[in-house]
């Protein structure tokens, strides 16, 4: 097959009705990863992309999905399709709309932990912003390909080392100890950290890739506590929201995020105990996408828009985190 040439066709031949739906049908079932999800968004059965697929990788003598169990996958030229696709239509949309419109959508992917506590309370706003917009947000630990499609920005938590991959630091954190008031009250941990031997602690295990499953609550003792060692009692958890929300109802301290737990800080609910010394994280919110080609205007919309969000807390202080 020519290079560049998805249909074997005679010189002058132009791409059908069929071919184009095809082609369309396979832009979406691959990002979504699924024929069922892109079923949905084409208003067919799963049956009938499943059709399409097929009769697309007959026109193209390709194979383009791996067919598992309960999903399917990119294949390398189906990776290889997919992205060429995807510049196309985006090159499409702007031409129908007369330039760099924003309208379209866009698929963010997000920690869980930072979609929960601070990102999907403020998309009120973007939506108000642009509501030619539409956001497809996906969450997970996992890490994103986005030479698959999988999204067109994410947004991690880590130290901005992001290889092969652009970044942009969205906001700083900062960590400290919290737990209930009543929890608190109970254990003494109105005071300095020696008290905290009496106390179960909770861990987000992933806190950030490859971190040491108590990496937060050492970096905080380091600093603040060296010679204070941690109690054997602790539960563990894949996610800094759920750390909080096991704190907030008395089953231990966590190490809280500022970014995502001053809102209960705030309300009451958690308690900075110990004179609430915060420690700068080493740690930082990043936006991140592939470095082959300049955003969107969507897209970047978007990355600005968050970015103006990020800077609404950039100070540390004592009587908060």
């Amino acid at each position: 097959m020519p290079s560049g040439a998805l249909f074997r066709a005679t010189p002058g031949a132009t791409l059908t009705a069929s071919q184009f739906a095809n082609l369309h049908t396979f832009l979406v079932a691959a990002r979504h990863a699924s024929f069922a999800l892109a079923a949905q968004e084409l208003a067919l059965t799963p049956s009938a992309v499943s059709h399409r697929i097929a009769r697309l990788e007959a026109g193209l003598g390709l194979k383009l999905f791996d067919r598992l169990t309960r999903q399917v996958k990119l294949t390398p030229d189906g990776v290889r399709i997919f992205a060429a696709l995807q510049t196309g239509w985006e090159h499409l949309h702007a031409a129908i709309a007369g330039g760099d419109a924003l309208t379209g959508g866009i698929t963010l992917h997000a920690r869980p932990s930072v979609a929960q506590c601070w990102l999907v309370p403020r998309l009120a706003g973007f939506t108000a912003r642009y509501p030619e917009l539409t956001l497809d947000l996906r969450v997970g630990n996992d890490a994103v390909d986005f030479r698959a499609g999988q999204a067109d920005l994410a947004l991690h938590y880590g130290d901005g080392h992001f290889p092969g991959l652009a970044a942009r630091k969205l906001m700083d954190e900062w960590l400290a100890p919290v737990c209930s008031p009543h929890y608190a009250r109970q254990h003494g941990l109105l005071d300095m950290p020696p008290q905290l031997s009496s106390a179960t602690v909770l861990h987000d295990t992933l806190a950030w890739p490859a971190c040491a499953p108590d990496a937060e609550w050492r970096l905080w003792l380091d600093a603040q506590a060296p010679g204070i060692n941690l109690p054997a009692r602790s539960l563990r958890f894949d996610r800094a929201d759920l750390c909080a929300q096991a704190a907030i109802h008395h089953a231990g301290v966590a190490i809280g995020r500022r970014q995502l737990v001053q809102p209960w800080l705030d309300s009451g609910q958690l308690v900075l105990p110990f004179g609430g010394f915060a420690l700068a994280s080493p740690q930082a919110y990043y936006l991140v996408h592939s470095a082959r080609a300049a955003l969107p205007a969507r897209v970047q919309a978007l990355a600005d828009w968050l970015a103006g969000q990020g800077g609404v807390r950039t100070g540390g202080s004592d009587s908060g985190i």
